[in-house]
């Protein structure tokens, strides 16, 4: 143990660690030890990440002979280094699937990389431990990942409706029908388009990763940073979330960001074809607060950022690579107490507005609540 949290070391030879570092962008793993515990493992391991990948501190994914794949996220851009894991966290008792996380010290050919995020991995094994069958896996690896038709960027047709999708497990057909389903939202009109979604979309699982995205701040989780999966049972899909860094009022960079940045609704095709009805409309704002009366309060997340914050802060002081003052991460508490309460008032008045007389929700009036 380094500072109370565990120890990953990796062990590489210097051709390794060249073949790794000639293509930072490269997908491509090299062979590598790794030692947890005093027991030594084989594994291949990559660099992962996006803009972070040229940072000094860069994020690994680590493969074992087991089967096991961990990510080990530096998590440079935020501050607090928690919150992932605060995000994670708050998903699950919301009542979505999320990845498990831990603090860790990790060295690598000796060399003390310094404290780092391990996260779970959303794979067959993430499933089988939570008792899920499912017939497919995709990643949402970026912004075309959008539920449109068009490209983001250049609003020309996708040449195919699955762009976006990172393809985990399946068949031949699983992009097939996530085609179907995508250009059915577009195509299909009023009680078709109705029958469609509850046919193909766990709206109870959705509902609940919305309001928890809506709720973090998550503006890139919408569009990418999500699995998505086919229920093996029901053939609905079911969404989970993924890279929650940009949250509780910092974005992917750590720059603090307005608690009203991200609309109630999200942002995605899918979402806008949902909300045509007014009875989702309702069960979604009923989720919202749900989950405002319950879990998204100061009197619940605090404590849990509290321990979160005091496990690894002797730790954050050894970190040789952490660009964060200590300043900055002593005041993370108050920052992300801060945006909560921010945050319900905002969401509060805009489903006030929003819904305007459609609804009276019956767990409390909209322009109420405490920790406000």
């Amino acid at each position: 143990m380094r500072a109370g949290i565990p120890e990953r070391s990796v062990l590489m030879g210097p051709d390794q660690r060249s073949e790794l570092d000639r293509d930072i962008w490269s997908r491509r793993y090299v062979p590598a030890k790794l030692g947890i515990g005093g027991r030594i493992s084989g594994a291949r391991i990559r660099y992962r990440g996006g803009h972070t990948r040229e940072y000094a501190k860069k994020s690994y994914e680590i493969q074992l002979e087991s089967g096991l794949v961990l990510h080990w996220n530096a998590e440079s851009d935020d501050p607090s280094m928690i919150r992932n894991a605060l995000s994670f966290h708050f998903m699950e008792q919301i009542g979505v699937p999320s990845p498990r996380t831990r603090p860790v010290w990790l060295s690598v050919s000796g060399r003390p990389d310094g404290i780092y995020l391990e996260i779970e991995a959303v794979n067959s094994r993430f499933f089988s431990m939570r008792g899920i069958r499912y017939r497919s896996l995709l990643y949402a690896a970026n912004d075309s990942a959008n539920f449109e038709l068009k490209d983001p960027e250049s609003r020309r047709r996708k040449r195919s409706l699955a762009d976006g999708y990172e393809f985990i497990e399946g068949d031949g057909d699983t992009l097939v029908r996530l085609s179907d389903f995508i250009g059915g939202l577009h195509r299909l009109k009023d009680s078709r388009l109705q029958e469609a979604i509850e046919e193909r979309l766990d709206l109870d699982l959705y509902f609940k990763w919305l309001a928890g995205a809506v709720l973090t701040g998550n503006y890139d989780g919408f569009e990418q940073n999500y699995a998505l999966y086919e229920d093996d049972a029901s053939g609905r899909y079911g969404i989970l979330p993924w890279d929650y860094e940009g949250s509780w009022g910092r974005n992917c960079f750590g720059k603090p960001c307005s608690a009203d940045l991200v609309r109630i609704q999200g942002y995605n095709g899918l979402t806008r074809r949902v909300f045509q009805f007014p009875e989702w409309r309702r069960r979604y704002a009923e989720e919202l607060e749900r989950i405002m009366e319950t879990e998204f309060t100061e009197e619940r997340i605090g404590p849990v950022a509290g321990g979160m914050l005091e496990r690894i802060a002797s730790a954050v002081k050894l970190d040789p690579a952490r660009a964060a003052t200590l300043k900055a991460f002593g005041g993370e508490k108050a920052f992300i107490l801060a945006y909560i309460g921010k945050r319900r008032r905002f969401v509060r008045a805009e489903l006030k507005r929003w819904l305007g007389n459609e609804v009276s929700l019956p767990r409390r009036q909209l322009a109420g609540g405490s920790s406000d």
